[in-house]
């Protein structure tokens, strides 16, 4: 009976199942049947960690010994898809994964930032698919690690780069194929936050169809592969000329549709009333044009000389309830620390007071108080 934790796992379509199984220090390759697997209870996955019963032989062709599983038998959840679901549903928490923070693709990219290794086979797919689909395509190749403990540093670097220089217009960020270790650089936190901050619009594309990343969830666009993310970037150049011929086709029928159309108004205008006697036409309007100009002159000099008159009334009350107007006959105001006084009991001997006439002030002095 061996222990270790399942990496690399592949189903064939013949119903066997290959996979390797590894701890700290080893790693064997495992083959188990269709026979065998028909009798399985569980879903084996990567990063499970099993026991498993079998024996041990020697694959001719490849020069290797494989161990022939009869039985499998659960052991735990591997430590690495542990720290993987527990920093997904961290992340998830968090808003990283949140659609409303996903940044639409630019119809026409100028320029395409490629993130990968320089001599994977992941810039080669990208560059023959999207020349093959847009001759015209600018691709540029931001060189990183993508495996390695410290890989995940150069990817980070490589994202920031691209938005601290502007030098493209999208980001594809990926790598081919692999076990859970050799894509854990795509499910490290730092690469998630960088994406995530990255102003440029970010295309996944780590991995097969079937292999999910951090990453994946926290880019604007995941790609199921590099060339999937070429052909989700770069449009079909035959596809948009196509499209283009049938917008100009369309263009020129409306065109000589609504040439048409203005066309028939023009002679129908030729041979009506309007422009077949347009003298008389005019003196009429004209005509009617002086009087209208009459009537609005007389309206607005009735207007004004109304509301002459109404102002005039209003000047006349308020002249009458001027208090100057009583000044001119003798009265006078009395004023103390500027307020009007009106009782006698309200200053004391000895104050100050002020006395407006028709014609200047007067300062006096209180000497008595009658009430």
């Amino acid at each position: 009976m061996v222990k270790g934790e399942i990496s690399n796992f592949k189903n064939h379509s013949s119903g066997h199942l290959y996979f390797s199984l590894k701890d700290e220090e080893s790693v064997i390759k495992c083959v188990m049947f269709k026979t065998n697997a028909m009798g399985l209870k569980v879903k084996l996955e990567d990063g499970m960690k099993v026991i498993i019963s079998g024996y041990v032989s020697a694959y001719e062709r490849d020069g290797q010994y494989q161990l022939y599983c009869d039985t499998v038998v659960l052991d735990g959840v591997g430590d690495l898809y542990v720290a993987y679901e527990k920093l997904k549903e961290k992340l998830e928490k968090e808003g990283l994964f949140n659609e409303a923070h996903k940044k639409p693709l630019p119809i026409l990219p100028k320029s395409v930032a490629v993130i990968t290794s320089k001599t994977g086979a992941v810039l080669r797919d990208i560059i023959n698919v999207s020349l093959r689909r847009f001759p015209n395509a600018c691709i540029k190749l931001v060189p990183a690690s993508v495996q390695g403990e410290e890989a995940y540093k150069e990817l980070v670097k490589a994202i920031e780069f691209v938005n601290n220089k502007n030098v493209a217009d999208v980001i594809i960020i990926g790598r081919g194929g692999g076990s859970i270790e050799d894509l854990w650089n795509f499910n490290r936190e730092e690469v998630a936050y960088a994406i995530y901050n990255s102003k440029i619009p970010v295309v996944s594309a780590v991995g097969h169809q079937t292999d999910f990343t951090i990453a994946d969830f926290v880019a604007d666009l995941r790609a199921p592969t590099p060339s999937a993310a070429a052909e989700l970037v770069f449009p079909d150049r035959e596809e948009l000329q196509y499209k283009l011929d049938t917008y100009k086709n369309n263009l020129r029928v409306l065109l000589f549709s609504a040439l048409n159309v203005r066309k028939k108004h023009l002679v129908a205008l030729t041979n009506s009333y309007i422009l077949k006697r347009p003298l008389e036409i005019i003196n009429k309007r004209s005509y009617e044009l002086d009087i209208y100009q009459k009537n609005l002159v007389n309206n607005i000099n009735k207007l004004v000389n109304d509301r002459h008159k109404i102002f005039n009334e209003k000047i006349a009350k308020l002249d009458v309830l001027s208090p100057l107007k009583t000044l001119t006959r003798g009265y006078a105001i009395v004023k103390s620390d500027n307020i009007i006084i009106t009782d006698a009991n309200s200053v004391n001997a000895g104050d100050t007071i002020n006395v407006k006439l028709k014609q200047g002030e007067i300062s006096a002095t209180v000497n008595a108080i009658r009430p």
